[in-house]
């Protein structure tokens, strides 16, 4: 059976270390955020995670949820540690003190979804999909909306959802059906059916609130037509309680490749009451607040489901003895040696340690920007932090989820035949990494939103938010004896192609938008290795100066040094290709008639 521990030590390492998060608590919403505090927080959750959720892992998966004419039974142990998750606060830890929540920075947040998803990503996504529900309300809803639902939201005691999709659109919601009739007494009327309702219906909390994207009849057509509206499963009385039963019901739930402890529903709505969620037509601009937090955390998804495969493969590695080392016996105690030795066996663990360290750096500078674009008394500020994550979002979710989905196979490949059967949970974490890349806007469509909208915002002003940065460090550190050489050098050449790369699709996709859209799959993974060798190179700074300082935690400093070299040397170079085939052009994919594939 597959455990999983939370790499605490990493968490800390990044927070106080590389981003200083203690300096930060005389800044709006870092204030209780102390280094007692956030060490507690996270050795807590990781407890919480390993011991309660990743145990429920593969009970989930074998029984999947249970749907009988409407009502939906999530798997054995789920409830009960769903209310033991709600005690506990965890839910609320983000959120707004005035309505229950801990206030604690978004950073953390980020942190803890990460475990949640490693220990149990099918029982992570009721909370996940709550918060999100939540940020939308909070945000956009009315004063009588937020005293309503975002209390027991908060608690835990309701829980939410977003419902977009439709059984004949899906990114293109401009097509979608669902109405709202306006009532007299300020309501709508909202029918139509939604599908791929992740959590839409369970049995964990005692009232869901969905928000739904529906038109209003007579509004514009397409997607400016659309608006959001809160539709609770059961009404709400004046006094709190609830009332009668909504008209939404759950017409089915799915059977899927994975995630099978999550109720992924089909939706009918007949007459639901629901209410306006900010203004009319403009639900797509309330609806985002979601698709971003959620984008965010599908990534941090796919980086979740690398670590626990990680763990469990290293373990075997350790364990498993097949053949002699190449170089020499190395336990000649025993007939053979263990699997570790193997060059090939260490390619795969490398590269997937060197992602999943880099990545959780990059969510949680990501993070830390979300709580300065949210509350940092600077507006000016507040701006560039709101830009820099605007303009990571996309590559966040959509690199985070491939490169993560490929790191499962490679953990599962270090089992050989084992990976493939049941037991060892391999195969789960393969098949539960892979909706990641598809579900809050399949890849493609990510890298298209990166090339096509976030890059000729402002006239390139979002991509400036994170060149500076990137820029400054390798002016700063590049003659630094320390580091130069082996991690600021490699970072500035790939730096440079990715330079390179945004010029020649702003001149090319200017003339020819296919351009553009050819190239923006590779442009996206060329900006995310950039990204994660930003974050190595800074890691190894610190790691540099703490083992200069005499630290005491010397081997995990050291391994730092060793995985941000593997990085160095073994993908960051990755960037040349991708430098040559968006130069090569849209001509050869393009070209072939579709007849002819």
């Amino acid at each position: 059976m597959p455990s999983y521990t939370a790499p605490i030590k990493d968490f800390q390492f990044v927070l106080h270390d590389v981003l200083h998060l203690e300096k930060l608590t005389n800044l709006p919403g870092f204030q209780d955020a102390s280094r007692d505090v956030v060490d507690a927080v996270l050795e807590e959750g990781g407890k919480f995670m390993s011991e309660v959720l990743a145990p429920l892992n593969q009970v989930g998966d074998r029984e999947g949820c249970h749907w009988d004419n409407g009502v939906v039974t999530t798997p054995k142990g789920f409830k009960e540690a769903y209310a033991r998750y709600r005690e506990a606060g965890w839910g609320g830890l983000t959120c707004d003190p005035e309505y229950g929540g801990q206030g604690l920075p978004h950073v953390l947040g980020f942190a803890m979804a990460e475990m949640q998803s490693s220990a149990n990503m099918a029982f992570a996504m009721y909370p996940g999909l709550t918060h999100g529900a939540y940020e939308a309300l909070h945000r956009y809803g009315t004063e009588e909306q937020k005293r309503t639902y975002l209390p027991k939201m908060v608690s835990g005691e309701w829980t939410g959802t977003m419902n977009l999709t439709e059984p004949h659109c899906g990114t293109d919601l401009g097509l979608m059906r669902t109405k709202a009739e306006p009532q007299d007494d300020g309501s709508y009327r909202i029918t139509g059916t939604k599908i791929f309702i992740s959590a839409g219906e369970h049995d964990l909390a005692e009232n869901i609130i969905h928000l739904v994207l529906a038109k209003i009849p007579g509004g514009p057509e397409g997607i400016k037509g659309v608006s959001l509206f809160v539709v609770p499963k059961f009404l709400v009385n004046p006094d709190g309680s609830l009332g009668e039963r909504n008209g939404v019901s759950c017409g089915s739930i799915e059977h899927k490749m994975g995630i099978h402890g999550n109720s992924t529903c089909v939706l009918n709505y007949d007459n639901a009451k629901g209410w306006l969620v900010g203004q009319k037509h403009k639900g797509m601009q309330a609806m985002f607040v979601m698709m971003n937090a959620a984008r965010l955390g599908v990534g941090i998804q796919g980086l979740a489901q690398a670590e626990v495969a990680y763990q469990n493969a290293l373990t075997y590695a350790n364990d498993r003895l097949q053949g002699r080392s190449i170089t020499g016996t190395k336990n000649p105690d025993k007939p053979a040696d263990p699997i570790i030795v193997h060059p090939d066996i260490r390619r795969m663990l490398m590269t997937i340690k060197a992602f999943t360290e880099g990545a959780r750096a990059l969510a949680l500078w990501t993070g830390m920007e979300i709580d300065f674009a949210q509350s940092h008394p600077d507006e000016d500020k507040r701006q560039e932090s709101d830009d820099l994550v605007a303009f990571l979002t996309p590559m966040i979710k959509a690199y985070m989820t491939d490169f993560g989905y490929q790191c499962t196979t490679m953990a599962q490949q270090v089992y050989g035949g084992h990976g493939y059967i049941a037991e060892w949970g391999m195969e789960q974490f393969v098949r539960d990494a892979r909706i990641a890349m598809i579900y809050e806007g399949a890849n493609g469509i990510q890298a298209l939103d990166l090339v096509g909208r976030k890059l000729p915002t402002g006239i390139g002003r979002l991509a400036r938010r994170f060149f500076h940065p990137v820029a400054n460090f390798i002016q700063d550190n590049m003659t630094d004896p320390a580091i130069g050489k082996d991690f600021v050098m490699p970072l500035a050449k790939a730096f440079a192609r990715l330079q390179t790369a945004t010029a020649t699709i702003s001149e090319r996709g200017l003339k020819n938008p296919d351009e553009a859209g050819a190239a923006s799959w590779d442009y996206l993974n060329l900006f995310a290795l950039v990204a994660l060798g930003f974050m190595w190179a800074r890691m190894a700074q610190v790691a540099k100066q703490k083992l200069a300082e005499g630290a005491e935690d010397k081997d995990f400093l050291e391994s730092k040094l060793i995985t941000a070299r593997f990085f160095m040397d073994r993908m960051l170079p990755d960037t040349a290709a991708q430098l040559a085939k968006i130069q090569a052009g849209a001509e050869s994919m393009m070209l072939l008639k579709a007849a002819n594939f």
